[in-house]
Formats: structure tokens, C-alpha cells, sequence
């Protein structure tokens, strides 16, 4: 599957492009820094179809200590019907332990109307390593452990529409999980870079693979465009639902 491949070709790269490496200047200390996107897509005439969908990054140093908070949405309507609503919020805290090795804690909710969880919430904690950390090429790989709780829905939908005409919540459940998580970017010139990154959280009940890909052009220091394509797979969603969610987009980028 995508993800899978996107995974092993990184991995695969990381040894050459260790021999590239040269040490990333030091990030800007005590303060917040970040960036947002922002997309929109409206299409009339044979087809009618809009959405929308954002996000913002915020990153944090202090000392030892690193915080990172994201929050995100999307929204769509396919001829007057609402076929997307999801939103995201994601926080994790790393503490450099020597080096490039760092421990981790971090919490992640999401809710999404379409894709047969209620919502699925996590708290893990770990370990990571940066494996490439120079100025145009950079490697991250963390691995934990952590709880889960997931509240399942089965949707109701019109067979010709495709509207959704009721959901009935089925009961929550929660239990360990494992996750590994990989964060890659590499600057392909000044104004180029590509980003990929990838999340697992795996249990009993659902395993969660999620794929971020993108590629970024700078249009000036404070404003980019930005291509992604997303892939999310739920492993067990409630019957008859898929498991598998792509997203394709094209974003004005904004940094702060």
C-alpha cells in the first residue's frame, strides 16, 4: 500500500543521504514559531462541489525542551451535500536526552463524520532519534507506547445520494497500542522542499496508518504553495464503511 512504500523507500534513502550531512544551524530559542495553510475549492456547472480545509503548525524551543501543537479541518459539499467534516488536534513534547535522542509524550484527538469513528483519541509516550538533522535533509524515527479510545458509529446513507440519513453511536472501547511515527524533509533548492510524514498507532481493535506527503515551493520568506496528498487507513471501521481515505490538495502556505 501507499504508505507502506512511501516508508521503505525513505528508509532506504536515509543511508546516502547521511553522507550529504552537515549540521542544522540551532532553532530560534523561547519563542513561538509556525506556519498555517489554507485551502479552497469551489467547481460549478456539471459537477457543484466545494471545500475547505486549514491547518496550523506551531513549534517551540526551550533548552532542552521542544513543544509541538497542530490543529487542522476540512470541510466539503458535493451537489448541496456535506461528504467531508473532520478535524484534528495533535500536541507532543520532546526532552533531548543526549544528542540527537529524545523522549516523547504526546496526545492526539480526532473527529470525523465520515469515516465510522465517533472519535479516536490516544496519549503515548516513547522514544525517537533524528537520524538526519543537517540543513537541507532531516530524519526522525519514534517509536512508544501508549491507550486508545475509540467510540465506533455506523452511518445510514441514501443509496442514490449518498446523504447521510442517521448514525447510530456503538460503544466506546479503549486498550494499548503501539506507534511509530517518521518525519522526513528534504530541500531539494532555496525554495523546494519535500515533506513526508507517517503515523501508526496500532491495537487490538484498529490500526491506524496515516501518510502525509507534500512538496512546498516559497513564493517569498513568508508566503508558499504547497501540493499534499494524504492517506488514512483504519484498519476496522464499522461495516459498510471503507477503509481507506485519500485526500489530494493544493494550499497557500503562510509562515509566522
Amino acid at each position: 500500500m501507499p504508505t507502506n512504500r512511501t516508508f521503505v523507500c525513505l528508509l532506504a534513502l536515509a543511508p546516502a543521504l547521511c553522507a550529504w550531512a552537515d549540521d542544522a544551524p540551532p532553532p530560534p530559542q523561547d519563542v513561538w514559531i509556525g506556519k498555517g495553510q489554507l485551502g479552497f475549492l469551489d467547481s460549478q456547472g456539471n459537477t457543484d462541489a466545494k471545500s475547505l480545509n486549514g491547518n496550523v503548525d506551531l513549534l517551540r524551543y526551550d533548552g532542552a525542551w521542544k513543544n509541538e501543537f497542530y490543529v487542522g479541518g476540512l470541510y466539503g459539499k458535493n451537489s448541496g451535500i456535506v461528504s467531508a467534516e473532520r478535524w484534528e488536534t495533535r500536541e507532543q513534547t520532546n526532552y533531548t536526552v543526549s544528542g540527537d535522542l529524545f523522549a516523547f509524550g504526546g496526545f492526539r484527538y480526532e473527529h470525523d463524520l465520515f469515516d465510522g469513528f465517533q472519535y479516536q483519541a490516544s496519549l503515548t509516550g516513547g522514544m525517537g532519534y533524528k537520524f538526519i538533522n543537517d540543513t537541507d535533509t532531516k530524519l526522525t524515527l519514534q517509536a512508544g507506547v501508549g491507550y486508545r479510545r475509540l467510540r465506533p458509529e455506523t452511518l445510514d446513507k441514501d443509496p442514490d445520494t449518498g446523504e447521510v440519513l442517521s448514525r447510530t453511536p456503538l460503544e466506546a472501547n479503549g486498550n494499548a497500542i503501539a506507534t511509530v511515527g517518521l518525519d522526513f524533509s528534504h530541500a531539494f533548492t532555496k525554495t523546494t522542499t519535500l515533506t513526508n510524514k507517517f503515523l501508526t498507532e496500532a491495537g487490538s481493535d484498529n490500526t491506524l496508518l496515516h501518510d502525509e506527503l507534500a512538496l512546498t515551493v516559497k513564493m517569498s520568506d513568508k508566503l508558499a504553495l504547497s501540493v499534499g496528498y494524504t492517506v488514512s487507513d483504519n484498519t476496522k471501521p464499522p461495516a459498510p464503511l471503507k477503509k481507506v481515505d485519500t485526500l489530494t490538495s493544493v494550499n497557500l502556505v503562510f509562515g509566522f
